[in-house]
């Protein structure tokens, strides 16, 4: 597209998490702004050491709240989940634009035709503040997705709102939310409608050692030639556990799998580096062995995904397509039924 920035700065900022699992609505509310505050100075004395080549910066998962312990799907709705029109992400949007910068994270948010639910949402604003892309995660453990209402959410949204790819001056922009990292499918959806920089919100299990997140990062950036910024939080601080145990290894992974950047603990703006589009773009273009996108053959694989099924869609819809606000048990309960499925069918 015109205007293109051909180089510059991504941050993967490192900052604590402070849940509000043990406030009332109002204590989570101010909790949430405090913590967009102290995020806003944050980025003002990034850009001091990094200069003003940083154009973009990746917030980690949940970073306002922390997740859910044993609060209901609509208690945590209502308590910690934020209105697509509401002060929080005009805060948000105040930052990008007092910094000039296009600024990712993910948070609770609710949607009006899904009324007591809540999603979880990867976003990013540009730096006229305009929320340019806001992509709802779709494989969780104990939470609703998009999947579990998927009828309504495509009568709604179309499937293009699913894999939402944003054309910007600095590249075409995906997210990919936490632990759906693992899953190869949604990198791969978002790189087939043009995606060239994966943004990963996550909060995980940071270790010396190569975790899944770590291997799968690496795997969807060489599979994809695609950029990968990986945010993680720097503990998560109220939950119970031990605060640090997700804490370090924000990174930046080249279209080739290298680590351009690794962050240790604590907060931290270590995780920076250079995009470098024209780089990227070049090796797209470029015939050979290692051009693993060009050489995908999807018709290979079509049939296996559309005649088989493991946990099924529309597991929150009635069949008259009324939604159905479920307890936590439900997904659990869900994911045994699909074991026992695929155990019937010998797949397993």
């Amino acid at each position: 597209m015109t205007g293109t920035i051909d180089r510059y700065t991504a941050l993967a900022l490192q900052t604590r998490c402070d849940s509000v699992n043990n406030v009332d609505k109002d204590g989570a509310r101010s909790a949430m702004m405090t913590a967009i505050a102290r995020i806003d100075e944050q980025i003002r004395g990034s850009l001091v050491l990094t200069g003003p080549s940083l154009r973009l910066v990746v917030l980690p998962e949940y970073f306002m709240t922390g997740y859910p312990v044993g609060e209901t799907i609509g208690g945590w709705a209502d308590k910690a989940a934020i209105a697509v029109d509401g002060p929080e992400y005009d805060a948000l949007s105040r930052v990008a634009l007092r910094h000039g910068i296009w600024l990712a994270g993910n948070a609770y948010e609710t949607d009006a035709h899904f009324p007591g639910f809540y999603f979880q949402a990867c976003f990013i604003i540009d730096p006229a503040g305009e929320v340019i892309l806001r992509y709802r995660r779709l494989i969780s453990m104990f939470a609703p997705t998009p999947h579990d209402v998927w009828d309504k959410y495509l009568d709604i949204y179309g499937i293009d709102a699913v894999f939402p790819v944003a054309d910007t001056p600095i590249g075409r922009l995906a997210c990919c939310a936490s632990e759906e990292i693992l899953f190869p499918e949604i990198v791969r959806a978002h790189a087939l409608r043009g995606a060239e920089i994966i943004l990963h919100p996550t909060s995980e299990v940071a270790s010396p050692d190569m975790t899944p997140k770590e291997i799968a990062r690496r795997a969807r950036a060489i599979e994809n030639l695609v950029y990968v910024i990986s945010a993680n939080t720097a503990g998560v601080h109220g939950e119970g556990i031990p605060a640090h145990s997700v804490d370090g290894m924000s990174k930046i992974v080249d279209y080739k799998g290298r680590v351009l950047v690794s962050a240790a603990n604590g907060e931290t703006m270590v995780a920076h580096a250079e995009i470098d589009l024209p780089a990227l773009r070049a090796n797209r273009a470029k015939p050979g062995m290692p051009n693993y996108f060009a050489r995908q053959r999807l018709e290979l694989f079509g049939s296996s995904y559309s005649e088989t099924s493991f946990y099924p869609a529309n597991s929150l819809l009635d069949n008259d397509g009324k939604v159905r606000l479920p307890e936590r048990s439900h997904f659990i309960e869900a994911q045994r039924a699909t074991i026992r499925k695929l155990s019937d069918d010998k797949l397993i």
